[in-house]
Protein backbone atom coordinates (compact mmCIF):
# COMPACT_ATOMS: atom_id res chain seq x y z
CA UNK A 1 0.00 0.00 0.00
CA UNK A 2 1.14 3.40 -1.09
CA UNK A 3 0.49 5.66 2.38
CA UNK A 4 1.41 8.64 -0.31
CA UNK A 5 -2.25 7.78 -1.29
CA UNK A 6 -3.96 7.43 2.20
CA UNK A 7 -3.10 10.82 3.55
CA UNK A 8 -4.98 10.56 6.90
CA UNK A 9 -3.00 7.10 7.92
CA UNK A 10 0.63 9.17 6.70
CA UNK A 11 0.14 11.93 9.30
CA UNK A 12 -0.71 9.74 12.21
CA UNK A 13 1.93 8.00 11.40
CA UNK A 14 4.06 10.94 10.96
CA UNK A 15 2.48 11.75 14.35
CA UNK A 16 3.69 8.45 16.27
CA UNK A 17 7.44 8.56 14.46
CA UNK A 18 7.64 11.81 16.20
CA UNK A 19 6.38 11.20 19.49
CA UNK A 20 8.02 7.93 19.77
CA UNK A 21 5.52 5.41 19.83
CA UNK A 22 5.80 4.40 16.07
CA UNK A 23 9.07 1.37 16.81
CA UNK A 24 10.28 -2.01 15.79
CA UNK A 25 9.93 -2.91 11.94
CA UNK A 26 7.13 -0.12 11.51
CA UNK A 27 9.65 2.50 12.75
CA UNK A 28 12.20 1.37 10.08
CA UNK A 29 10.13 1.33 7.06
CA UNK A 30 8.21 4.47 7.71
CA UNK A 31 12.31 5.95 7.85
CA UNK A 32 13.09 3.85 4.57
CA UNK A 33 10.15 5.54 3.00
CA UNK A 34 10.67 8.89 4.48
CA UNK A 35 14.07 8.71 2.31
CA UNK A 36 12.38 7.73 -0.59
CA UNK A 37 9.26 10.12 -0.82
CA UNK A 38 8.99 13.42 -0.23
CA UNK A 39 5.56 13.68 1.16
CA UNK A 40 6.43 10.86 3.69
CA UNK A 41 9.70 13.25 4.36
CA UNK A 42 7.47 16.05 4.53
CA UNK A 43 5.24 14.57 6.47
CA UNK A 44 7.50 13.45 8.97
CA UNK A 45 9.40 16.81 9.48
CA UNK A 46 6.26 18.80 9.95
CA UNK A 47 5.09 16.77 13.37
CA UNK A 48 9.20 16.69 13.89
CA UNK A 49 8.93 20.82 14.35
CA UNK A 50 5.57 20.26 16.39
CA UNK A 51 7.04 18.42 19.17
CA UNK A 52 10.50 20.14 19.46
CA UNK A 53 8.19 23.09 20.46
CA UNK A 54 6.20 21.57 22.63
CA UNK A 55 9.40 21.17 24.66
CA UNK A 56 9.95 24.30 25.24
CA UNK A 57 6.67 25.19 26.75
CA UNK A 58 8.07 22.45 29.62
CA UNK A 59 7.84 24.18 32.91
CA UNK A 60 9.38 23.09 36.81
CA UNK A 61 6.32 22.52 38.64
CA UNK A 62 6.26 21.85 42.57
CA UNK A 63 4.05 18.80 44.02
CA UNK A 64 0.70 20.05 45.26
CA UNK A 65 0.41 19.97 49.25
CA UNK A 66 -2.21 17.62 49.10
CA UNK A 67 1.15 15.34 47.92
CA UNK A 68 2.83 16.23 51.35
CA UNK A 69 -0.36 15.90 52.93
CA UNK A 70 -0.87 12.35 52.07
CA UNK A 71 3.17 11.38 52.75
CA UNK A 72 2.83 12.81 56.43
CA UNK A 73 -0.86 10.67 56.84
CA UNK A 74 0.97 7.61 55.70
CA UNK A 75 3.86 8.50 58.10
CA UNK A 76 1.25 8.85 60.86
CA UNK A 77 -0.63 5.99 60.64
CA UNK A 78 2.57 3.79 60.55
CA UNK A 79 4.12 5.55 64.12
CA UNK A 80 0.51 4.86 65.32
CA UNK A 81 0.16 1.39 64.23
CA UNK A 82 3.82 0.62 65.83
CA UNK A 83 2.96 2.43 69.01
CA UNK A 84 -0.05 -0.10 69.29
CA UNK A 85 1.74 -2.80 68.63
CA UNK A 86 4.76 -1.99 71.35
CA UNK A 87 1.75 -1.24 74.17
CA UNK A 88 0.37 -5.33 73.35
CA UNK A 89 3.54 -6.80 73.86
CA UNK A 90 4.78 -9.21 76.28
CA UNK A 91 8.63 -9.66 77.08
CA UNK A 92 9.24 -13.08 75.24
CA UNK A 93 10.97 -15.38 77.39
CA UNK A 94 14.45 -15.93 76.18
CA UNK A 95 15.18 -18.24 73.61
CA UNK A 96 18.31 -19.71 71.50
CA UNK A 97 15.77 -20.09 68.07
CA UNK A 98 18.16 -17.83 66.05
CA UNK A 99 18.37 -14.40 64.73
CA UNK A 100 15.34 -14.82 62.76
CA UNK A 101 13.42 -14.76 65.63
CA UNK A 102 14.85 -11.66 66.59
CA UNK A 103 12.14 -8.64 67.65
CA UNK A 104 14.14 -5.76 66.68
CA UNK A 105 14.97 -7.52 63.47
CA UNK A 106 11.68 -7.75 62.61
CA UNK A 107 10.63 -4.07 63.32
CA UNK A 108 13.73 -2.66 61.29
CA UNK A 109 11.95 -4.64 58.79
CA UNK A 110 8.87 -3.66 59.31
CA UNK A 111 10.70 0.40 59.05
CA UNK A 112 12.29 -0.31 56.13
CA UNK A 113 9.08 -1.59 54.39
CA UNK A 114 7.11 1.68 55.91
CA UNK A 115 9.83 3.82 54.22
CA UNK A 116 9.47 2.01 50.50
CA UNK A 117 5.82 2.61 50.48
CA UNK A 118 6.31 6.09 51.48
CA UNK A 119 8.48 6.55 48.50
CA UNK A 120 7.26 4.77 45.98
CA UNK A 121 3.41 6.79 46.98
CA UNK A 122 5.92 10.19 46.66
CA UNK A 123 7.40 8.71 42.80
CA UNK A 124 3.81 7.67 41.40
CA UNK A 125 2.09 10.62 42.67
CA UNK A 126 4.92 12.68 41.35
CA UNK A 127 5.10 11.19 38.08
CA UNK A 128 1.37 10.97 37.53
CA UNK A 129 1.08 14.66 38.52
CA UNK A 130 3.99 15.54 35.54
CA UNK A 131 2.22 13.54 33.36
CA UNK A 132 -0.81 15.11 33.36
CA UNK A 133 0.58 18.23 33.13
CA UNK A 134 2.64 17.13 30.53
CA UNK A 135 -0.28 15.75 28.78
CA UNK A 136 -2.40 19.23 29.50
CA UNK A 137 -0.04 20.82 27.73
CA UNK A 138 0.56 18.06 24.84
CA UNK A 139 -3.49 18.95 24.12
CA UNK A 140 -3.14 22.78 24.29
CA UNK A 141 -0.08 23.03 21.87
CA UNK A 142 -2.51 20.90 19.54
CA UNK A 143 -5.31 23.28 19.51
CA UNK A 144 -3.21 26.07 18.45
CA UNK A 145 -1.43 24.10 16.56
CA UNK A 146 -1.84 26.27 12.95
CA UNK A 147 -3.62 24.60 10.07
CA UNK A 148 -0.98 23.73 7.40
CA UNK A 149 -2.49 22.98 3.72
CA UNK A 150 0.81 23.30 1.90
CA UNK A 151 3.82 21.54 2.22
CA UNK A 152 7.07 21.46 0.67
CA UNK A 153 10.96 19.55 1.29
CA UNK A 154 13.21 21.62 -0.96
CA UNK A 155 15.96 19.83 -2.04
CA UNK A 156 19.78 20.73 -2.55
CA UNK A 157 21.57 19.66 -5.85
CA UNK A 158 22.75 16.58 -3.50
CA UNK A 159 18.83 15.44 -2.82
CA UNK A 160 19.49 16.25 0.82
CA UNK A 161 16.40 18.38 2.07
CA UNK A 162 17.69 21.93 2.91
CA UNK A 163 14.31 23.74 4.04
CA UNK A 164 10.84 22.57 5.15
CA UNK A 165 8.11 25.01 3.73
CA UNK A 166 4.28 25.28 5.04
CA UNK A 167 1.35 27.40 4.18
CA UNK A 168 -0.89 27.92 7.04
CA UNK A 169 -4.45 29.70 5.28
CA UNK A 170 -5.67 29.91 8.74
CA UNK A 171 -3.48 33.11 8.88
CA UNK A 172 -2.14 33.54 5.72
CA UNK A 173 0.96 32.59 6.52
CA UNK A 174 3.93 31.11 5.61
CA UNK A 175 6.63 29.19 7.55
CA UNK A 176 10.18 28.14 6.40
CA UNK A 177 12.36 26.09 8.39
CA UNK A 178 16.19 25.22 7.67
CA UNK A 179 17.01 21.87 8.35
CA UNK A 180 20.45 22.07 6.27
CA UNK A 181 23.87 23.78 7.25
CA UNK A 182 23.71 26.41 4.07
CA UNK A 183 24.37 29.81 5.41
CA UNK A 184 24.98 32.55 2.66
CA UNK A 185 26.84 35.41 3.43
CA UNK A 186 26.52 38.72 4.92
CA UNK A 187 26.27 41.15 1.47
CA UNK A 188 23.77 37.97 -0.31
CA UNK A 189 20.01 36.98 0.71
CA UNK A 190 18.11 34.14 0.42
CA UNK A 191 14.37 34.83 -2.21
CA UNK A 192 11.47 32.38 -2.31
CA UNK A 193 10.26 31.83 -5.84
CA UNK A 194 6.73 30.21 -6.58
CA UNK A 195 6.99 28.04 -9.68
CA UNK A 196 3.49 28.29 -11.31
CA UNK A 197 3.11 25.73 -14.32
CA UNK A 198 2.93 28.36 -17.28
CA UNK A 199 5.17 31.83 -16.83
CA UNK A 200 7.70 33.32 -15.14
CA UNK A 201 8.64 32.85 -11.28
CA UNK A 202 6.62 34.83 -8.78
CA UNK A 203 8.84 35.81 -5.91
CA UNK A 204 6.99 35.61 -2.37
CA UNK A 205 10.00 37.06 -0.09
CA UNK A 206 13.40 37.31 0.30
CA UNK A 207 14.76 35.37 3.72
CA UNK A 208 16.21 36.54 6.51
CA UNK A 209 19.03 34.33 7.77
CA UNK A 210 17.36 32.97 10.90
CA UNK A 211 16.57 29.17 11.02
CA UNK A 212 12.83 29.71 11.86
CA UNK A 213 11.19 32.74 9.76
CA UNK A 214 8.00 33.19 8.50
CA UNK A 215 6.21 35.38 5.12
CA UNK A 216 2.98 36.72 4.84
CA UNK A 217 1.13 35.04 2.05
CA UNK A 218 -2.31 34.97 0.19
CA UNK A 219 -3.78 31.34 -0.58
CA UNK A 220 -3.60 32.57 -4.34
CA UNK A 221 0.07 32.95 -4.14
CA UNK A 222 0.17 28.99 -3.66
CA UNK A 223 -2.73 27.91 -5.09
CA UNK A 224 -2.11 25.37 -8.04
CA UNK A 225 1.84 26.02 -7.72
CA UNK A 226 3.50 22.55 -8.21
CA UNK A 227 6.36 24.11 -6.87
CA UNK A 228 8.76 26.22 -4.84
CA UNK A 229 12.76 27.25 -5.38
CA UNK A 230 15.29 29.35 -3.38
CA UNK A 231 17.91 31.43 -5.29
CA UNK A 232 21.08 33.31 -4.09
CA UNK A 233 20.66 36.83 -4.81
CA UNK A 234 22.10 39.97 -3.74
CA UNK A 235 21.43 41.45 -0.51
CA UNK A 236 17.61 42.36 0.23
CA UNK A 237 16.85 40.65 -3.11
CA UNK A 238 15.48 41.30 -6.53
CA UNK A 239 12.16 42.51 -8.21
CA UNK A 240 9.92 39.72 -8.69
CA UNK A 241 9.25 40.62 -12.52
CA UNK A 242 13.55 40.15 -13.21
CA UNK A 243 12.79 36.79 -12.29
CA UNK A 244 15.70 35.18 -9.89
CA UNK A 245 19.62 36.63 -11.26
CA UNK A 246 21.63 34.07 -8.55
CA UNK A 247 21.62 30.41 -8.47
CA UNK A 248 18.91 28.48 -7.60
CA UNK A 249 19.98 26.31 -4.20
CA UNK A 250 17.29 24.35 -3.54
CA UNK A 251 13.78 23.20 -4.75
CA UNK A 252 11.26 21.00 -4.67
CA UNK A 253 7.52 19.66 -5.09
CA UNK A 254 4.86 21.85 -3.38
CA UNK A 255 1.99 19.09 -2.16
CA UNK A 256 -1.44 20.00 -1.19
CA UNK A 257 -2.63 18.05 2.13
CA UNK A 258 -6.10 16.18 1.59
CA UNK A 259 -6.88 16.01 5.61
Amino acid sequence: MNIVNHPELLDRLAAAHALGTLRGGARRRFEALAREQAPVRAAALVWQSRVASMTELQAQEAPPPAVWKRIDNLVQADLGRETMARARETPPAPTPAGWWRSLPLWRSASAAGALATVLAVVAAVGLRNDLGSQIGELQAQLQATPSIEYVAVLNDAQASAAMLVTFDPKNNRLTLQRVGGFQEAADQSLQLWALPPSGAPRSLGVLSPQRLLQLAAEQRDVQEVPALAVSLEPLGGVPSETGPTGPVLFQGALIQKML
